[in-house]
């Protein structure tokens, strides 16, 4: 781990204030996801707008298993090398929550399964055909692991036409190696590439970053270039927030001015759709996100 003593996560400052609604959706969405022995990654990954989205009736679910083949310092999903088969029952029991839920936009992510000869691609075009056949006209979003880069397997997921691919570049080249498990940096800007080449940009292309982490100010300009260099129109920027002491440290807490000016020089350099602030997360008001706006602005 970097750094050493100290709390793991300083007192947010007065900028950072989690909602925590409380309400009958909520159940209602816990409720669904028992029932249909669903993942999210909100409640996987420990994000801090669980209660908001849930109260909202929304949620990202996590399809593949709860456990991830690689062990990236930032992330609170269990590892495990070995992880159990796919579900081949899961894209249906998804699409029949979804469906439950009345969702128009679904975001759908996995952990990582390296362990499988597709990475898992398969399965989440499975899920998408699912969700499109049970719920007409909805809008599905993927956010995909790196699938070691493999074009075939970043095909297949796009030949199930979702409505936008999502691959995250996490963090700034520097740190990539200390922070992301088995990941390069290099190689998700390929996987960002190669998905805007197989469709030509008919299907948008996305990706975000975590700041916090022991980047600089320069470094975050840099991975922004770099990002839109692949033909990425979205973009997200949030701010890291450790899970637990066991993580990557905390370096800093980013000030909203910050976030503002970073997401405008996004703007500036193509980007369409931006969302750019403390509690920003790649799918937080995703389906607003990828709306005819195309920039979101987050209160905090």
């Amino acid at each position: 781990m970097n750094g050493s003593s100290g709390p793991f996560r300083p007192k947010l400052p007065p900028w950072i204030r989690v909602k925590v609604p409380c309400g009958e959706q909520r159940a209602h969405v816990e409720d669904l996801l028992k029932t249909n022995s669903l993942n999210t990654v909100c409640r996987g990954a420990q994000c801090p707008n669980l209660c908001e989205c849930w109260h909202r009736g929304t949620a990202a679910f996590m399809i593949l298993g709860d456990r991830c083949t690689r062990n990236c310092r930032f992330c609170a999903v269990g590892h495990v090398e070995q992880p159990l088969p796919p579900d081949p029952e899961e894209p249906a029991r998804l699409a029949e929550a979804a469906a439950s839920m009345k969702l128009s936009f679904v975001v759908v992510t996995s952990v990582t399964r390296d362990d499988l000869p597709d990475g898992g691609a398969s399965h989440f075009a499975r899920t998408i055909r699912a969700l499109k056949e049970k719920i007409p006209g909805v809008k599905v979003e993927v956010l995909t692991p790196d699938f070691n880069r493999a074009e075939k397997d970043i095909r297949t997921v796009l030949d199930a036409e979702p409505d936008v691919f999502n691959h995250n570049i996490e963090t700034v080249e520097r740190l990539t190696p200390l922070i992301r498990s088995k990941a390069q940096y290099r190689r998700s800007l390929e996987v960002l590439k190669i998905a805007w080449k197989i469709t030509g940009g008919r299907i948008p292309v996305k990706s975000g970053i975590m700041v916090g982490m022991g980047e600089t100010d320069d470094e975050v300009v840099q991975t922004i270039r770099n990002i839109r260099g692949t033909g990425a129109g979205f973009l997200t920027i949030g701010q890291y927030l450790p899970p637990s002491k066991e993580h990557w440290k905390l370096a800093r807490y980013v000030e909203p001015s910050v976030f503002d000016a970073w997401g405008g020089f996004a703007r500036e350099i193509g980007f369409t759709h931006v969302a750019s602030g403390p509690l920003v997360r790649s799918s937080y008001y995703a389906e607003q996100l990828a709306g005819d706006g195309g920039i979101l602005r987050v209160k905090v």
